[in-house]
C-alpha cells in the first residue's frame, strides 16, 4: 500500500495548473449514453474515479479512446450490457449517474447501489422518486436497482433535498423524455451547469441550469459534440488554502474565481491577498494568518468539500474558529488525525471549535476519505518534522498528480510503497 511522506515547514511558491473537475467530468462522461454518435470530452483529469467510470462505460459497451492531451472520445452506438455491476461501482458513488441516461436511451437499466467515501448516507432515493414520477418502473432487489420504462414522460419534480447527482441524473434522463420536465429545488453547483452546457451542445433544450429551477424540453435524439470540462474549483481551493496556511505565494493557471466566491471571501478574511483574471488566480499570504468561522451549505454557500482544508488553516491561525458542517454527518473524521499532530479541536455534534496553535507537529496519520486526505497533506506541509500519510488511495480519487504539483511549489513530498 502506498503512503505519502512529507517534510514540513515549506512556504509554497511558484505556479501550478489546475486540472479538469472530477465532479463535472464524471456526469459528462455518462452523457455519452444518451446518443449513438461520438462525444469528445477534453480536459478530463487522470484520476482513479475517472478510470473506474471509463471501465464501467466500457463494460456497458461504450467504445473509448484516451489520448495524451487529456482528451477522451466515447461512442455508445452499441450498448451490449445494460448493467453496472457491484464490482465496478462499490468504490464510487458517481456510478449511479449511468442510471438516468441508460434508462432514457434504452428503456432499461440494472445498477448496483453505489459505494464511495464513508462520510455519510447520501441516499439515492431522490433519483428513484424522480424517475418513477417520469413513468419508470423501479424495483430494488439484492442490492441492485432494476429500472424499466418504455417511454419517460416530462413531469414537474420537486426534490425533497438538494442533491447534485440526483439533479444530474434526472436532467440527463429528461433530455430524451416526451414533453417538458421541471426540476425544482435543483442543485445549483457549477458542475451541474457544466453538464447542462455539454448536453445543450449535444442538442438538448435545457433552461435555468445554475438556478434552483431547471426546465428540460425533451428531444427525440442527441448528437455528437466536442466539450471542454471546467476547472476543478475544489482542487483550486485546496491549493489556495495550502498557500495561505504555509505563508506562501502561488499563481494558479487554468481557473478563475467565478466558482469560488465563498472560498475567496473566507481566504480574504484570513489576511490573504488575492488577484485574479479569467483563467488565473494569484494568492499571497503576508503577515498574521487569522482564523475564520464558516458553515457548509449547498452552492453558492461554503462548500463541504473545502471544510477539512480550512480546518487545517484554522488550526494554525490566530484566534478561535467555529466550523458547522450541515451536509454530511460523518465529515469530521479527520479531526482525530489532526489532533495527533497537535491541533486543538473540540467537536460537539456537527460543530467543531478550532483553537489556533503556534504550529503542528509531524506524525503518522491515516486518511479516511478524499477531502480528509487533502487536509492531512496540507497539515504535513505546514507541520514541523516528518508526516507519513497512510491510505492515500482516497487522495488519488480526486487530485491529479498532487505530489508532483506540490513539488513544483517547493513542498518536500514523496510517494513510497
Amino acid at each position: 500500500m502506498q503512503k505519502l511522506v512529507i517534510h514540513g515547514g515549506t512556504r509554497l511558491s511558484g505556479e501550478v495548473f489546475i486540472s479538469g473537475a472530477k465532479n463535472a467530468a464524471l456526469p459528462i462522461l455518462c452523457a455519452c449514453l444518451l446518443t449513438n454518435e461520438t462525444l469528445r470530452i477534453e480536459n478530463v483529469p487522470h484520476l482513479k474515479d475517472v478510470g473506474v467510470m471509463l471501465n464501467l462505460l466500457k463494460t456497458i459497451g461504450v467504445n473509448i479512446t484516451v489520448d495524451k492531451k487529456l482528451g477522451t472520445t466515447l461512442t455508445a452506438s452499441h450498448l451490449s450490457e445494460l448493467v453496472a455491476p457491484y464490482e465496478m461501482v462499490k468504490t464510487m458513488r458517481a456510478a449511479i449517474l449511468v442510471l438516468g441516461p441508460m434508462l432514457a436511451r434504452t428503456g432499461e437499466a440494472k445498477i448496483s447501489l453505489p459505494g464511495g467515501c464513508a462520510i455519510g448516507l447520501r441516499p439515492v432515493d431522490q433519483h428513484i422518486k424522480g424517475l418513477q414520477a417520469m413513468g419508470a418502473e423501479i424495483n430494488i432487489r439484492h442490492g441492485y436497482i432494476y429500472a424499466r420504462a418504455k417511454q419517460l414522460n416530462g413531469v414537474r419534480i420537486v426534490m425533497d433535498m438538494v442533491t447534485v447527482t440526483g439533479t444530474e441524473n434526472l436532467m440527463m434522463a429528461a433530455t430524451l423524455a416526451h414533453g417538458t420536465t421541471i426540476l425544482e429545488n435543483a442543485a445549483r453547483e457549477p458542475e451541474v451547469k457544466d453538464l447542462a452546457n455539454c448536453l445543450i451542445s449535444m442538442g438538448a433544450k435545457i433552461y435555468g441550469a445554475g438556478s434552483d429551477v431547471i426546465t428540460i424540453e425533451g428531444v427525440k435524439a442527441l448528437h455528437s459534440t466536442i466539450y471542454n470540462v471546467m476547472a476543478d474549483r475544489i482542487e483550486a481551493g485546496t491549493f489556495l488554502v495550502a498557500t495561505a496556511a504555509s505563508g506562501g505565494k502561488v499563481h494558479l493557471k487554468g481557473v478563475g474565481t467565478d466558482t469560488l466566491d465563498a472560498v475567496i471571501s473566507k481566504l480574504t478574511q484570513t489576511g490573504a491577498a488575492i488577484k485574479s483574471g479569467k483563467d488565473w488566480i494569484d494568492i499571497e499570504m503576508k503577515g498574521i494568518l487569522n482564523s475564520v468561522n464558516f458553515r457548509t451549505a449547498p452552492y453558492p454557500a461554503f462548500p463541504t468539500d473545502m471544510q477539512a482544508q480550512f480546518m487545517v488553516l484554522n488550526s494554525v491561525a490566530k484566534g478561535t474558529a467555529i466550523i458547522t458542517e450541515t451536509i454530511f454527518e460523518n465529515r469530521f473524521m479527520h479531526v482525530q488525525e489532526l489532533k495527533r499532530m497537535g491541533a486543538h479541536i473540540e467537536v460537539e455534534g456537527n460543530t467543531a471549535v478550532v483553537h489556533g496553535v503556534n504550529s503542528l507537529d509531524g506524525a503518522n496519520v491515516m486518511a479516511t476519505d478524499l477531502r480528509a486526505s487533502a487536509s492531512l497533506v496540507l497539515a504535513g506541509i505546514i507541520a514541523k518534522g516528518e508526516t507519513i500519510i497512510d491510505r492515500i488511495y482516497h487522495l488519488d480519487r480526486g487530485y491529479e498528480f498532487i505530489e508532483d504539483k506540490l513539488l513544483q511549489l517547493g513542498a518536500k513530498i514523496k510517494r513510497i510503497n
